[in-house]
């Protein structure tokens, strides 16, 4: 256990889910279930029972620090990394690894989103031991597969080649959102998963990877590796963190390393991306409807979610499919087949009017 680290990314702005995902207040740190845990804290609570608990690490925006520490007061300030610029996976994946080789240069790393839905807890703990185990063998960057089963096009899909152990596979390509068409034939092939956005490696590993694929990143830290783990991290971050380009640990690495591997696995994944998934995952009344913590009055209304913040009854008389959500200053009415637009509402919305709304 002394060997075995986690990292979980949670400085996301969760857009898709606006307007209940805000800027000071991202889907991460939001009770969508009504249970009393954020999606953060049902991550925490996911690897605190296989990662010691100053082994866990938090890496987020800045802005978010007091969010972090009010819903996780268990974690020592000194484990949550605190960006002070959003520049996507692979420079906040680059900054966790080098911390966490200075205090463990022999650390296995488990890095993983802090907005994923699983529902299948213990098989997930078992895949990620395992992954431990193998990347602690092997110089292997290993992502976990999602065995589909829907033609989805909101996930990557990986397509799995050779053995490499039992439910293990080397990966012959990685492929991102696909159309619908391309997504029924990875389905039907069987020869391709989810791309699930969880990682695991040995810290030596990565950095290597980083040092290959992206020196931009590596070369920054290398020539300041003094500085990881000791009170001047975080100014070097400070001065140093903007000029990383904004790139994802996927197309920057994964899709260009060799030694890349996928542990094929089924664990009741959901990314809950969108309010399509937080529907598909949710419970439903008869008319298979989906109402969030809200009073509701539906006529004639199927297949809708209803998420409104509050205390006001929702009367709804007609719609099918329909997305509703309320929350503060914003009302959203959108088609659910219309919700990839969500993302242009929140960018005409700041245009249009200013920050308030976002």
């Amino acid at each position: 256990m002394e060997n075995r680290y986690c990292v979980i990314m949670g400085g996301g702005i969760g857009s898709r889910f606006w307007p209940f995902s805000r800027n000071n207040r991202p889907k991460q740190f939001l009770d969508f279930f009504g249970i009393g845990r954020s999606l953060l804290q049902m991550s925490y609570d996911r690897f605190i029972k296989i990662i010691p608990k100053d082994h866990i690490f938090i890496v987020t925006n800045e802005i978010y620090v007091d969010l972090v520490k009010e819903q996780l007061p268990d974690i020592a300030e000194e484990n949550i990394l605190l960006e002070p610029t959003r520049r996507n996976t692979a420079p906040c994946i680059a900054w966790a690894s080098y911390h966490i080789q200075a205090l463990n240069p022999n650390a296995n790393i488990v890095v993983a989103p802090s907005d994923h839905l699983i529902l299948k807890e213990d098989e997930f703990a078992q895949c990620v031991n395992r992954g431990l185990d193998f990347v602690s063998k092997y110089p292997a960057l290993l992502t976990l597969g999602i065995k589909p089963n829907r033609p989805e096009t909101g996930y990557g899909y990986i397509q799995i080649g050779e053995d490499a152990e039992d439910n293990i596979k080397t990966v012959k390509t990685f492929t991102e959102k696909p159309n619908l068409e391309f997504a029924k034939m990875f389905v039907e092939s069987g020869e391709f998963f989810w791309n699930s956005g969880i990682f695991i490696w040995n810290v030596q590993t990565i950095i290597k990877a980083f040092q290959r694929f992206l020196p931009d990143i590596s070369n920054r830290f290398e020539e300041n590796i003094k500085v990881f783990n000791t009170p001047e991290e975080k100014h070097f971050i400070d001065e140093n963190f903007a000029a990383c380009p904004n790139i994802s640990i996927d197309f920057g690495i994964m899709e260009k390393a060799s030694n890349v591997f996928v542990l094929c696995a089924e664990f009741g994944w959901s990314d809950l991306g969108s309010w399509s998934a937080l529907y598909d995952h949710s419970p439903k009344n008869k008319d298979e409807n989906v109402t969030q913590n809200c009073k509701a009055l539906l006529y004639n209304t199927t297949g809708s979610v209803i998420a409104v913040k509050g205390e006001k009854l929702v009367v709804v008389e007609g719609l099918h499919d329909y997305i509703i959500a309320e929350a503060d200053n914003v009302l959203l009415i959108c088609p659910k087949s219309e919700e990839q637009k969500i993302k242009q509402f929140v960018t005409d919305a700041k245009m249009a009017y200013d920050d308030s709304f976002i």
